[in-house]
């Protein structure tokens, strides 16, 4: 039998880490039920209902809330306590009858509550780390946090380009590049060009009922191109999951709307706002100068490669996209590919700081 009936973990989840799903766990060992309070202030980066998304996912036995709670932090003031207390118990209106914390405040929050206090690994010593440390140096911290949030923190790299441009020599080339430096960056991965497989079956189908078909006899329609895109957006929310802290695309839904145009002619809306579903950070364009087409049954498009680079160019361009197009050699290509790629990780992972708090 379990010794409390209702427990409770309030925290800001700033974001979700091992530490934080480690007390929860322990609560919900401790008690018939459990009510974990994600507070989020306006100031910080990460949206509140991102939060609680991954708690739930990652205890979907525990009952997850949130609260927008934008009350500065000062745990000698009363009068603050009573005002974050309103918060709370709005939240969590039932009654309590234990709060388990790893913080120094956990004690008053549970006198506040009428509950028992239950201190949880205060010095960290179960799982090292913190939300700030995760703030300050995901890729450090990349072991200790669930998949979801590890999806959400990939950085996100695009390769595209017209047909037989070496995007895909490109994608693995990178992949294969950063997991070469090891440690987190060894589970580096590439996801593939899913409208290529789509492609493949469709001809397939049309050679079930007509043997002699070939590539110029499929037929695309503008229902096509939305569920490529947000197949292709699956993927890669899969791939990010499990990978390393970069993630290489072979296209991705945004360019699959120029692909509507080539096969198509126009626009489709539903393709658009597949494209803007998915979180990129740097595209880098193949230009088809220098790189001789080949016909591997599946591409007919030779004289429009100069037409789709230009019409990538401008898309790109046109949407604010971060993008580096890649020309020369196949070494010129992978080279500067790694240092615009360098150079966006570089960048590191931005985190608007949470309210401050006066110990």
């Amino acid at each position: 039998m379990k010794k409390y009936a209702h427990g409770l973990v309030l925290g800001k989840f700033y974001p979700p880490h091992a530490g934080h799903h480690h007390l929860v766990r322990t609560a919900q060992d401790r008690c018939e039920r459990l009510t974990v309070l994600v507070c989020a202030a306006g100031v910080e980066s990460v949206p509140l209902a991102d939060r609680v998304a991954w708690m739930r996912e990652t205890h979907p036995d525990a009952t997850v809330v949130g609260a927008v709670d934008d009350i500065r932090m000062d745990v000698h003031d009363p009068a603050v306590w009573d005002a974050h207390m309103a918060v709370f118990t709005a939240a969590v209106p039932e009654r309590v009858d234990a709060v388990f914390s790893s913080e120094a405040y956990g004690d008053e929050l549970a006198r506040r509550f009428g509950a028992e206090p239950v201190c949880v690994d205060p010095d960290r010593t179960v799982f090292p780390v913190s939300g700030t440390a995760v703030r300050e140096d995901p890729v450090a911290c990349w072991d200790f946090l669930e998949p979801a949030v590890r999806a959400a923190l990939t950085r996100r790299v695009v390769v595209l380009g017209a047909e037989s441009t070496g995007t895909t020599t490109l994608t693995l080339a990178l992949a294969e590049h950063y997991r070469r430096r090891g440690g987190v960056w060894a589970r580096t991965r590439g996801v593939p060009e899913y409208g290529r497989e789509f492609s493949e079956q469709k001809l397939a189908a049309l050679r079930a009922d007509h043997p002699g078909a070939q590539w110029e006899d499929v037929v695309f329609t503008t229902g096509d191109f939305p569920l490529i895109a947000a197949v292709q957006n699956d993927r890669e929310e899969a791939a990010a999951r499990t990978g390393s802290p970069v993630l290489f695309c072979d296209t991705d839904s945004f360019a699959t709307t120029v692909w509507h145009e080539r096969y198509v002619g126009g626009r489709n809306p539903r393709v658009e706002a597949t494209a803007d579903r998915v979180d990129h950070h740097l595209w880098l364009l193949t230009d088809h100068e220098g790189v001789p087409f080949e016909d591997d049954g599946l591409r007919d498009g030779e004289e429009l490669r100069p037409w789709m680079t230009s019409r990538f160019r401008a898309e790109i361009a046109r949407t604010g996209r971060r993008f580096v197009e890649v020309t020369g050699s196949r070494e010129q290509r992978l080279a500067t590919a790694v240092a615009a790629v360098d150079e966006l990780l570089a960048t590191g992972w931005h985190f608007n700081p949470p309210l401050p708090e006066r110990r």
